[in-house]
């Protein structure tokens, strides 16, 4: 099994984003010393919970800080962007790492309607928008034909090697585009917990190959906290499960201690958006969380896990990526 990492740089009650961005940095270069695989970071916008807002300017940075680990985003929300602007940024990222920098696309623009219309004021969230941009995007990427006046337009600087290209999805329809590009797709089961099996099936089923890909490569994203002990990994759980309900009610509060929700009721309306987010998580001990990975990468035919997980303590965190990398016996980087 291949484990990975996607972070988002939480920012904790009573923290900084400052602090975040050093914690991601600390992560990276851990789960790189653990044997991960990649290391994504997101794209979020008009939030104090989540301090990720450029993912290409925080790969640039991770990249210095690291050695071996691939280095992308989880992703860039391509509406937000121009796709020739896309290109350079990867372009250069990955002449400066070559052959280390994914570049990882989703269709949803990490924040609500009103700031994606401010981020691109030419927007319009329609899906032929999005499948142009994809279009450009290989184009320019490969120094290909593009544009109404078929004008040749190169993405600069010019590169030798290609970044690997990724679509992200939680609802199946970036799983068809990704199969019909012949780019690699990343399904978000921490966001849908439902047919995303299916759908990855599909992709395989559909897939073209491509210059860059010639098989399909997949992998599944979803929420994992693992801890020493059992109760420790119910209040790691317990933190998830209110952070998810303020996210939902539009609370853009940072991530709240333990101490501050071990006592709280929740409705019944609550109750049920707790029972049905948890089916978008996996915690427990070591022996708990193996078997139910394994069994969620068997279901999606994958070898490859993501793992997204969010604590209020940053030792936690360290401490579940240490568990996930011993249970599944990472090869540990050479000094």
């Amino acid at each position: 099994m291949k484990l990975s990492v996607l972070d988002q740089s939480p920012v904790r009650k009573g923290g900084t984003a400052q602090q975040a961005l050093k914690e991601t940095t600390d992560l990276a270069k851990f789960t790189e010393k653990l044997g991960f695989t990649r290391f994504w970071v997101s794209e979020h916008h008009n939030t104090a919970s989540l301090a990720g807002s450029s993912p290409e300017v925080l790969i640039a940075h991770l990249a210095n800080q690291t050695t071996r680990i691939k280095l992308g985003s989880g992703g860039v929300m391509l509406p937000n962007h121009s796709a020739l602007k896309v290109a350079e940024n990867f372009r250069l990222l990955e002449t400066l790492f070559p052959g280390r920098i994914d570049l990882g696309m989703g269709r949803a623009p990490g924040t609500d309607r009103y700031t994606a219309s401010l981020l691109n004021p030419s927007n319009t969230f329609n899906e032929d928008d999005f499948t142009q941009q994809l279009v450009d995007l290989t184009h320019f990427l490969n120094d290909g034909i593009t544009g109404p006046n078929q004008t040749k337009i190169k993405a600069s600087p010019l590169a030798q090697t290609v970044p690997e290209l990724w679509l992200l999805s939680s609802s199946g329809q970036s799983g068809v585009f990704a199969a019909h590009f012949g780019m690699g797709f990343s399904f978000a089961h921490f966001i849908n917990p439902n047919s995303g099996a299916k759908l990855m099936k599909l992709y395989k089923e559909h897939f073209q190959p491509s210059e860059h890909l010639k098989a399909p490569k997949a992998n599944v994203a979803i929420f994992i906290m693992v801890a020493d002990t059992e109760e420790k990994a119910q209040q790691l759980q317990a933190v998830m499960d209110v952070q998810m309900l303020k996210i939902e009610k539009g609370v853009r509060e940072g991530i709240l201690p333990y101490e501050e929700i071990k006592d709280r009721e929740f409705t019944e309306e609550e109750q049920e958006r707790i029972d049905y987010n948890r089916k978008r998580m996996i915690s427990g001990t070591p022996a708990k969380v193996k078997p139910r990975l394994e069994k969620l990468a068997q279901d999606y035919g994958v070898d490859e896990i993501v793992a997204v997980t969010i604590t209020h303590d940053f030792a936690d965190r360290l401490r579940s990526y240490e568990l996930l990398a011993e249970m599944f016996e990472l090869q540990p980087l050479a000094v």
